[in-house]
């Protein structure tokens, strides 16, 4: 599984030569302490009614943009907030001391976009927001925005699962295992990258392609990757892996691929971004140029099936 909060608006002054140096970014919290403000007025009451107007007031509408963008990201709605704070007290009381790492964990951001600009001088700003959600993504993207589930994102393996449902409880277990929190750098460069690239057209092989390449760059940058299974089956079993993808590519099913389960063909979770991964190193083996390789990933038509393709035909993978 790859899992993927405000940060201010980080300017950049670019030239056709020597890039200006990147202003530090600011790491806004605040969405996380309003969290845990309406969590301990919502427990203090029985009254369901009264859950929901205090999830509303003290955190929705105090909230940062980043937090109602991830909200519309991930469909979260007040009820759902009211029913996952009750129905997992066990989870929330090992998660909460955890969220204080946001600003420590979100430190290495400053340097590492700095390190992008000089691989990508077109950098565009982007905000960043850690906020808390309902369990559904770690990190995710809308438009300019990265947004960070700090519930997912900044865990590791103390955090108490036992009440979770399945299949999520086996999924965020053998993730919080990984310690993700140590991979916070990775993630928030590897949602950065999405916010400068086109949106992803629906077959496999562009959401592919679009997942992969934003891998490839947080490696580029934070030298890095996650410690998943993923990379370790996927070099393992490269053959079976390649295969399948051919055989997948131009149809829209991701079930294999992304944003799942081990219950799949491989037995082991989001085995696309290992395929992303793959031929976006491939693209950049083979090309003299390497930052014009970047931005070439960086800027690809992912909404264009045909674009993509000759994109993977380049990078050698299927060959």
């Amino acid at each position: 599984m790859h899992i993927r909060a405000a940060f201010a608006t980080i300017a950049f002054l670019a030239t056709a030569s020597t890039p200006l140096p990147v202003a530090a970014p600011q790491v806004q919290t605040g969405d996380i302490d309003r969290f845990w403000t309406a969590f301990d007025a919502i427990n203090a009451t029985p009254d369901r009614t009264r859950k929901l107007a205090l999830i509303q007031q003290l955190y929705i509408d105090r909230g940062t943009p980043g937090l109602h963008a991830l909200m519309t990201a991930r469909r979260y709605t007040a009820e759902q907030y009211v029913d996952a704070i009750a129905g997992y007290p066990k989870f929330w009381a090992s998660i909460r001391p955890l969220t204080n790492r946001a600003h420590d964990m979100a430190a290495p951001l400053a340097a590492n976009l700095a390190k992008f600009r000089k691989l990508y001088p077109e950098l565009r700003p982007a905000s960043v927001t850690y906020a808390v959600g309902v369990l559904r993504t770690g990190g995710t993207t809308m438009d300019n925005q990265v947004l960070i589930g700090a519930e997912i994102a900044l865990a590791d393996e103390t955090v108490d699962v036992s009440e979770l449902p399945e299949p999520m409880r086996t999924r965020l277990g053998a993730f919080f295992a990984t310690r993700p929190y140590l991979n916070n750098g990775q993630n928030n460069l590897h949602e950065y990258v999405h916010t400068q690239q086109r949106v992803s057209g629906d077959t496999l092989a562009q959401r592919i392609a679009y997942e992969g390449v934003a891998e490839f760059v947080a490696e580029l940058v934070t030298g890095t990757k996650p410690p998943l299974e993923l990379y370790r089956y996927g070099p393992a079993h490269r053959n079976i892996v390649r295969d399948r993808f051919r055989a997948e590519m131009d149809g829209t099913d991701w079930g294999n691929w992304l944003y799942n389960s081990a219950g799949n063909a491989f037995g082991v979770s989001d085995m696309g971004y290992f395929t992303g991964y793959e031929i976006a190193r491939g693209y950049y083996a083979r090309a003299t140029d390497k930052r014009r390789a970047v931005k070439e990933m960086i800027e690809l038509r992912y909404d264009d099936p045909a674009a993509v393709k000759a994109y993977i035909a380049r990078s050698g993978y299927l060959a």
